[in-house]
């Protein structure tokens, strides 16, 4: 599993996305880290599949990845996984191409091994039932593991967001006391100081992000990438990610 996740680093150069690259896809606040932890210090990402605000599968993925490596970056020293929270409102059908669904599990499970720490999907409607049944399928069993269903108007469910998070942290619309809301400009500057800081991290490392921060093909880092490699498998493995001193997709 490493490997192969480092292969797809080497291929892809996550790292590499900044936030101008992907701004657009984050105006709706369809995906983004929130600014709290859970109890267990674990970083977590809102996803709202019914704010999905383009087309192409492409750029929804390249967001999805650049939200992912934001997380991993900002985990507290001593957590290696994070928390997906799923907020359903507006979400229809429509709101998630099952390719693109397919790929944003294969992101995770492949890419992102043991990433994933729990995933609450909260208040889906009864529609979503078919769409889980044809979903279900793609998850391994440790991925499915993880997925748990929260339900407003049902206590014991509601006990998982009390055991998880702070409620007084918390979104109100996950049921916590929190009443803030996605807000772009300001979510913006925080993600341009991640780039910063992303930047930073690689660099004290002897890996220079180009300026254009162009993905560079497989082939090309198959002629001169071994280092690089090595470095991004230290970066997977949490190591040097800066807290250690660091579309339309829905839920694997």
């Amino acid at each position: 599993m490493m490997k192969s996740a480092v292969k797809w680093r080497v291929s892809y150069m996550p790292q590499k996305i900044n936030w101008d690259d992907v701004a657009h896809e984050a105006e709706t606040g369809k995906i983004y880290r929130a600014d709290y932890k859970d109890k267990h210090g674990r970083t977590v990402l809102v996803l709202r599949p019914g704010l999905e605000n383009t087309t192409s599968g492409k750029g929804q993925i390249k967001y999805l990845v650049y939200c992912l490596e934001k997380a991993i970056m900002n985990l507290t020293e001593d957590q290696e996984k994070m928390v997906w929270l799923t907020d359903f409102q507006s979400w229809t059908l429509g709101s998630t191409p099952l390719k693109v669904t397919r790929e944003t599990v294969n992101v995770l499970q492949d890419c992102y091994p043991e990433r994933l720490g729990l995933a609450i999907l909260y208040n889906p409607p009864r529609i979503f039932e078919s769409f889980w049944k044809i979903v279900k399928p793609f998850l391994d069993h440790e991925t499915y593991k993880k997925v748990k269903f929260v339900y407003s108007s049902d206590k014991e469910s509601q006990k998982i967001m009390a055991d998880v998070f702070d409620l007084d942290k918390l979104d109100s619309a996950f049921g916590g006391r929190n009443p803030a809301t996605f807000e772009y400009n300001s979510y913006a500057e925080r993600m341009r100081a991640d780039d910063i800081k992303m930047g930073s991290s690689f660099k004290s490392n002897g890996i220079t992000l180009p300026q254009d921060h162009s993905h560079v093909s497989a082939d090309k880092e198959a002629n001169g990438g071994g280092s690089d490699a090595s470095s991004e498998a230290s970066f997977y493995s949490g190591t040097d990610s800066p807290n250690h001193e660091e579309g339309g997709s829905i839920l694997a």
